[in-house]
């Protein structure tokens, strides 16, 4: 079991971030630039809300957010978040999301993660699974050019969701944060230049 109370974690607790995983989300925007003011941004998998907060500080007053999630996600102290508790599957809430956003998102960001089993094997296929539904609704949600970010466990099967993504993606980065656990097998896939109609 990994040791919940490390370096970033307390760190999280100390600079007022909901959850450690900002830090891998704060990371990829140092080396790749993905947010920039007045961006509209989705984030599945929000809670408990520690990439939106980081995100807020990205795209500033002008920008836009929806966090999705099945539990409900603490409010945050921001005007321009919407927080939407459902599941983003369905189409009803993908229909609440275009709506909260009030136009195409310039990314799309995806921490989803699946019940862990402790089967690698098993949690590796369940992670492809995610990132796969993440990426079918983020190519209803993403405007010409957007970017899509989520996070996978490797595995034999990562290649297959690779190829997916370039399908509708230009460009595909696969990125291992500092801030990752040591022993997870976490990995996240950067793919710029959605190809797609979007909204």
């Amino acid at each position: 079991m990994a040791k919940r109370k490390d370096h970033f974690y307390r760190k999280a607790k100390q600079e007022g971030f909901r959850s450690r995983a900002a830090y891998k989300l704060q990371e990829i925007q140092k080396r790749f630039k993905i947010f920039r003011k007045g961006d509209r941004v989705v984030d599945l998998g929000c809670a408990p809300g520690g990439w939106l907060q980081l995100i807020a500080a990205e795209v500033g007053l002008k920008g836009r957010m929806v966090g999705v999630d099945l539990q409900k996600t603490q409010a945050l102290p921001f005007q321009n978040v919407a927080l939407i508790q459902g599941d983003i599957t369905r189409p009803e809430v993908q229909d609440r999301v275009r709506e909260a956003l009030g136009g195409a998102a310039h990314i799309v960001t995806s921490d989803l993660s699946p019940n862990l089993t402790g089967i690698a094997f098993q949690d590796h296929l369940r992670s492809c699974e995610l990132v796969r539904i993440a990426h079918d609704v983020a190519r209803g949600l993403l405007r010409p050019g957007g970017t899509f970010l989520a996070k996978v466990f490797q595995g034999e099967d990562l290649e297959s969701v690779v190829q997916e993504l370039k399908q509708d993606f230009g460009q595909i980065k696969r990125v291992v944060p500092g801030a990752s656990r040591k022993a997870s097998s976490e990995i996240y896939l950067l793919a710029k230049g959605f190809q797609g109609a979007g909204q």
